[in-house]
């Protein structure tokens, strides 16, 4: 069963990223967003940052004042097992084929939206499954919000 997208949100830079109802999604970025540090952000693989609307509740629920855009993302998506958006996976959302290329290093940026500070909450190896993901864009097209996402695992060659 497929996911939906829950939100897309760009920023002119900087955190929270706001909701827009529809972006062009392109090798080089999200139309009408940009990274205000293109040193650690940006780039072929890091073209999108996708996270799950589930686990922003889940963080909600242990009080993080977090929500859908804040930590950064440009595309939160609905209804899929984020335990396996993981490199490799591809994520068909609208007109657009996203890959996963690994997850992000949670910013600093991000304390505010945490208890005590602890941005750290969504580091992927001190707590797997909870981070956001970055992913190239494979076929550029235009992202809706309510667009069905449909994912793919692709299988491992020798």
């Amino acid at each position: 069963m497929p996911g939906r997208v829950h939100q897309i949100n760009v920023s002119d830079g900087g955190v929270p990223k706001l909701p827009v109802k529809a972006a062009f999604f392109s090798h080089t970025g999200v139309s009408g967003d940009r990274q205000a540090d293109r040193v650690h952000h940006g780039g072929p693989d890091q073209t999108v940052c996708v996270y799950s609307l589930e686990v922003i509740k889940a963080l909600q629920n242990e009080g993080h004042p977090i929500s859908a855009g804040y930590a950064g993302e440009n595309l939160t998506v609905a209804g899929l097992d984020w335990s396996e958006v993981r490199p490799g996976v591809r994520l068909r959302a609208g007109e657009s084929v996203l890959e996963i290329t690994y997850p992000t290093t949670p910013c600093s940026k991000n304390a505010r939206w945490f208890v005590g500070g602890r941005f750290d909450r969504m580091h992927d190896v001190k707590h797997p499954g909870w981070s956001r993901m970055y992913a190239r864009v494979l076929e550029e097209g235009w992202v809706r919000t309510g667009d069905p996402v449909e994912m793919t695992v692709q299988e491992e060659t020798e």
